[in-house]
């Protein structure tokens, strides 16, 4: 049954369809490409040129506006059927107040809005200048291309590239293939720059060096402020001073203070003197030749083709190659091969071979805190005191000397049980190829010996007091000891020598203590929380600059155009030969007869 709802219905579906059909053809109309207007001192047809008004200036220069853009130029050939022109001399593009762009040559097409420019071309932004021998400019994508070699100069510095790409809408540029920035404090080379002009801010991807008079800095992945002068490398990033090398997981970089930081797996090589440095965290100065590092920081020296290493919360490295010092802080421990030891601090000077054992802990020394007094170990010797100091020959690299200061201790685990101990105010120890064969204590000294013949039975336990005492070793061992001036002491058996009095006074046997391997550097201590390594992405994929185009597309410029279709297509590195004025319509513009060579060398420039 057909109600009066079902009628309405229809009505208002039929007004639909008569709404739609009216709106769709102005629709389409209004998305047709807007013609070209022009203005002209001078306005001619010339056979040559046929559809094609020839344009010319006499007082004023040729004019064309179109979609938000101006041109000016001296002469020009104006296809207005198909909505096409090209320019020649002095010509000058400019869009809005942001973007201009000068060159001897450029053609436009209104239909595509795409733009080519050629001879001496120099495109003006607020914060930037591009110049190139050739430039594509695509107004609908807003960007600007080049693949000829260009120049681009910035506060920041000069940047020179084989190709070149330019996103106005972000005022950046991508620049590949030989990318050079040249600054007077520096010079940086790229396999890719992304550059943004407003801020000067420099994204590096591929191997990239930052190179000065001071520094070389490397990554694979990087940022730059080229005109603040800080940086931050991810990836395989190092910096190489003059005699030494910082890497690291991250970087960050501040030339106005030559100070820069790592994080992460760092490695700070000193190729002067032969060390290496590693941690988690790392603070260089260039101007105080100084490195801070810390979180299992760990530096190892060379001496005497064996390495030393040294393990504290805390390391730091300063002054000239033939100065360095190197100092570490809490719980500092020290390993070699032959040798090992534990401290609160050390301090080491490259210059004067000298190795310093110290604890800092001020106020009374509590039981705990013993375990923080320097502490050394060799063969089954263990010497303690309240300063250590070991002295190397800078030029052997070899130990020659050590001293103990105050409640100087030495301890020898007995090879069958018990224990050798001398204690005494100070004790000096030398050393002959690394091996301790002499210890020589001083003032109130104590002894307590277990004396054994020649098939090591025991004898008896020897206590002895004296003024001075000297040790002899042989293989690491006690083998005699001598006493002087005011000795006081017996052989008495050991079943008359009662247990309970077998340890002198400030006996501390640390044997549990002592480090085997290089692994027990890090003996009871957690691994550090490492930091989330804040990464750089990579460059946003924007696609080919030409887009794929299949046949029959309508072409970006004109068959008009002096460009073939294979210009318009993404490639390497090449160069579009600069065209000259046409003499033959500069002549004909002004009423003058071309000659025939003038004529004939027109045509084939423009058929080359």
């Amino acid at each position: 049954m057909f109600t009066f709802e079902k009628m309405f219905s229809l009505k208002k579906f039929i007004l639909f369809i008569i709404i739609a059909l009216w709106v769709i053809p102005i629709n389409g109309i209004a998305q047709e490409a807007k013609e070209i207007d022009y203005s002209a001192d001078r306005n001619i047809q010339d056979e040559k040129y046929p559809g094609a008004f020839v344009l010319s200036k006499v007082e004023n220069q040729v004019y064309f506006k179109h979609e938000g853009i101006e041109v000016w130029c001296d002469l020009a050939i104006h296809y207005k059927d198909e909505n096409f022109f090209r320019a020649f001399g002095n010509v000058r593009m400019q869009q809005g107040d942001t973007v201009t762009l000068n060159s001897s040559y450029a053609e436009y097409n209104g239909d595509s809005q795409f733009a080519f420019a050629s001879g001496d071309v120099v495109m003006n932004r607020p914060q930037t200048t591009l110049k190139t021998d050739s430039l594509f400019f695509d107004r609908i994508k807003q960007q600007a291309y080049y693949r000829s070699g260009g120049k681009v100069i910035d506060t920041g510095g000069v940047i020179t590239s084989n190709i070149g790409r330019y996103f106005m809408e972000e005022d950046k540029y991508s620049f590949v293939s030989d990318v050079v920035l040249t600054n007077p404090e520096y010079v940086i080379n790229s396999e890719q720059l992304d550059f943004y002009g407003e801020t000067g801010h420099a994204y590096l991807y591929g191997p990239s060096t930052i190179e000065s008079e001071t520094s070389t800095v490397y990554c694979e992945r990087g940022f730059y402020d080229t005109r603040g002068d800080t940086g931050y490398f991810v990836k395989n990033s190092r910096i190489d001073y003059e005699n030494r090398t910082v890497k690291g997981d991250s970087m960050y970089f501040n030339r106005n203070t030559n100070f820069a930081s790592a994080t992460n797996n760092i490695r700070v090589i000193d190729t002067a003197n032969k060390s290496l440095v590693t941690g988690h965290y790392a603070e260089v100065f260039r101007d105080k030749d100084s490195v801070f590092i810390t979180k299992r920081a760990v530096a190892a020296t060379v001496q005497d083709n064996d390495s030393l290493f040294i393990h504290g919360d805390t390391i730091m490295i300063t002054g000239k190659p033939d100065k360095r010092i190197i100092r570490g802080f809490y719980d500092v421990r020290l390993f070699k091969s032959d040798m090992s030891g534990k401290s609160d601090s050390v301090h080491i000077n490259q210059e004067t071979g000298l190795t310093k054992m110290i604890n800092i802990t001020s106020g009374p020394v509590s039981s705990i805190d013993k375990r923080r007094s320097p502490v050394l170990w060799s063969g089954l010797s263990q010497m303690t005191g309240d300063t250590i100091h070991l002295q190397s020959n800078t030029k052997t690299e070899k130990l020659d000397s050590m001293r103990v200061f105050n409640n100087a201790f030495l301890i020898q685990k007995d090879t069958i049980e018990g224990y050798n101990q001398v204690k005494g105010m100070d004790l000096v120890g030398l050393f002959d190829d690394n091996e301790l064969y002499q210890v020589d204590i001083n003032k109130n000294t104590e002894t307590l010996y277990y004396s054994r013949n020649n098939e090591q039975e025991l004898i008896g336990i020897n206590k002895t007091l004296s003024s001075s005492i000297k040790i002899l070793f042989e293989n690491r061992e006690i083998q005699d000891i001598y006493y002087y001036q005011n000795v006081d002491g017996n052989l008495t058996p050991e079943a008359d020598f009662p247990v309970n009095v077998r340890k002198l006074i400030g006996f501390n046997w640390r044997g549990d203590e002592r480090l085997m391997e290089k692994e027990d550097l890090f003996e009871g201590k957690p691994p550090p929380d490492l930091v989330k390594i804040e990464g750089i992405p990579l460059p946003e994929d924007t696609g080919e600059f030409f887009d794929e185009r299949e046949e029959g597309d309508e072409l970006l410029l004109n068959d008009k155009s002096r460009l073939k279709p294979e210009d318009l297509q993404n490639r390497a590195k090449d160069s579009i030969p600069q065209l000259k004025e046409p003499q033959t319509l500069i002549k004909s513009s002004v009423g003058e007869q071309a000659s025939e060579e003038e004529t004939k060398a027109e045509v084939d420039q423009d058929n080359e």
